[in-house]
């Protein structure tokens, strides 16, 4: 667990009798920094936690409410995340400027901003550094399962925590999903590094999912520093850097194994590209198919559909030059299928809750991957039923 941080979770009554309300508060002003969904439609969380980002880098909280997004909710929408914010700052003793918002749940829908507020002061009250468990329940909407990872590295015999909370099931897609994270860490960073740092790894791990090429309007990932540990030097923010992708890549996986009616969760591996923007291209192209999805609902080998799906993703390549591989079967060599009896190994491949599509385009020495999974009847009914 990081150092400098707590948490706590209650039931406000967004939702009927199930957390819906969280809180990560930190002892003292923390670093921040945020990346937000690319939607050109916004929620009002996001648009308030962008100006805030875009004056200050010390913040004291975050408060997350699950059930309503308040998104395509006009000024009020607005005005209500604001008030709120307000509200929590005078109980914490702090700047509304410090509360960092974010909402995940029904799009337009108003806040019932006077639960919430009623549902502060035994919030705060529930305040521990041992809730992160309540706060990762109170941010799910359709999840089946809460989202927690965490890694911890040592930088010149000093221990230095990273935690990872995130929710995500349903309208996924990359730029980034229809998901929340937060991060936190009790190291600081230098504060013209944290949020490239963010960025990048946000673009290699969040940025690579895909269940069904939904962006959704409150796309939200933060990172706090306490900095209650050693400042990373540049010397060891490699270190850093990989152990915070390794937190956001077990979320991101998480999230996509977690999908709406998923029961396969696949990686998606380009190898051998002419650069690895192209293979993002065509990585993406192949994880969003929906022909491609459904194919791995059935652990149907279908290779034709991995290469029309590459074949529309804008990307130059020679396709009798490909090879396509389900884990170590290959059924696909120089464009041509191998024959129904690597097809018929491929599919009890398949049948496993986790495999890798590889794709050798024999193109150069790039690479790049993507997480995806199947399309079952399951995800219609879920989104079906979203409302009702």
């Amino acid at each position: 667990m990081p150092e400098g941080f707590s948490f706590s979770a209650v039931a406000s009554g967004i939702k009927k009798e199930a957390l819906d309300l969280g809180l990560i508060y930190a002892e003292k002003p923390v670093q921040g920094a945020g990346v937000f969904t690319s939607n050109l439609v916004k929620a009002a969380p996001v648009l308030l936690a962008q100006g805030l980002l875009a004056k200050r880098n010390a913040f004291r909280a975050i408060l997350v409410n699950s059930g309503c997004a308040n998104a395509c909710t006009g000024e009020e929408g607005l005005n209500d995340a604001q008030e709120i914010s307000s509200y929590l700052a005078q109980k914490l003793n702090c700047l509304p400027e410090e509360i960092l918002p974010a909402s995940t749940g029904v799009i337009g829908e108003r806040l019932p901003k006077e639960k919430i507020i009623e549902a502060i002061p035994p919030l705060i009250e529930g305040l521990s550094p041992d809730k992160y468990q309540d706060f990762a329940k109170a941010i799910m909407t359709t999840d089946a399962f809460p989202k927690i990872a965490s890694r911890q590295i040592e930088i010149s015999g000093e221990k230095i925590n990273i935690l990872g909370i995130a929710k995500g099931a349903g309208m996924i897609a990359p730029n980034m999903a229809t998901m929340l994270a937060f991060l936190l860490t009790d190291t600081s960073l230098a504060q013209d590094k944290i949020y490239k740092i963010l960025k990048d790894t946000v673009d290699k791990t969040f940025n690579r999912i895909t269940v069904d090429g939904d962006t959704s309007t409150n796309d939200t990932v933060y990172l706090l520093a306490s900095g209650y540990k050693k400042k990373i030097e540049d010397r060891n923010i490699d270190s850093f850097k990989k152990a915070l992708y390794e937190v956001c890549y077990e979320l991101a996986s998480f999230i996509v194994k977690d999908g709406e009616g998923a029961t396969k969760l696949v990686k998606i591996k380009i190898i051998n590209a002419e650069n690895e923007n192209r293979a993002v291209k065509i990585a993406q192209t192949v994880a969003n198919s929906l022909l491609v999805k459904t194919a791995f609902f059935g652990e149907d080998p279908n290779w034709g559909r991995f290469l029309a799906a590459m074949g529309r993703a804008g990307i130059n390549f020679d396709p009798n030059k490909v090879d396509i591989y389900i884990n170590e079967i290959k059924i696909v060599e120089n464009g041509l299928g191998t024959g129904k009896e690597s097809e018929n190994r491929a599919h009890l491949e398949m049948k496993k809750p986790n495999f890798v599509v590889t794709i050798d385009l024999k193109q150069g020495r790039a690479e790049a991957q993507y997480l995806t999974c199947d399309l079952s009847y399951d995800y219609v009914k879920i989104n079906a039923e979203y409302r009702t």
